[in-house]
């Protein structure tokens, strides 16, 4: 792709290196900056810079945060005694948009994943132990809400062998099964087998 300035073609390189973004949709949001008014382009640079520099992570869940503690663990009017375990930010936010829980969660930054050389000191399972453990601690159940993949459920199972002699915590998991509106025969058979073993009985 010839470009017809060295500052197109930086900023298109640029955009092009985010996860989805190939080089044409990257060069139509450059042009489309480009053609903005300044104080456009100047606020959405300024909010990047100000994400990457200024954010931290939560000193209690290890979520993104723009204080010490995040808006979460800082509310005392969600439920301190339920703490729900996922991978990564985007769990929290996927969890929270359906305003369904209103605990607390705990962000491990990732899963084990020994072919991309990620182990359990790698991820913050140490201070999950911690917290459910310490004398003042206000945890009364922990929800696994980690991804079923291969990975997911070596985690969720290293995780299990790490909190079951906690007393007074209950371990729990996010149900798994047939999605609303979805057909059994287009079900995989893992999916199908647990929606038959993990079966609700119905209320007369």
């Amino acid at each position: 792709m010839d470009f017809p300035s060295k500052l197109i073609e930086n900023a298109v390189g640029e955009l092009a290196r985010l996860p989805g973004i190939g080089k044409k949709t990257a060069l139509r949001l450059a042009l489309h900056l480009l053609k903005a008014d300044t104080d456009t382009t100047a606020s959405l640079a300024e909010a990047l810079a100000k994400m990457r520099f200024e954010i931290t992570y939560c000193r209690t869940c290890h979520s993104i945060s723009d204080a010490e503690e995040c808006s979460i663990c800082a509310n005392q009017l969600r439920d301190h005694a339920q703490v729900c375990v996922v991978a990564d930010v985007r769990d929290v936010i996927a969890i929270e948009n359906t305003g369904q829980y209103r605990g607390v969660y705990h962000v491990l930054g990732g899963v084990i994943s020994p072919i991309e050389g990620v182990g359990p000191t790698d991820l913050h399972i140490d201070s999950l132990v911690e917290r459910a453990a310490a004398e003042d601690s206000d945890v009364r159940e922990i929800i696994l809400a980690i991804s079923p993949t291969m990975e997911g459920d070596t985690t969720a199972f290293y995780l299990s062998r790490r909190l079951r002699d906690l007393p007074n915590v209950h371990i729990s998991t996010i149900a798994r099964g047939i999605p609303m509106g979805g057909e059994l025969e287009y079900a995989d058979e893992i999916t199908l087998g647990r929606s038959i073993v993990d079966r609700q009985r119905q209320v007369n």
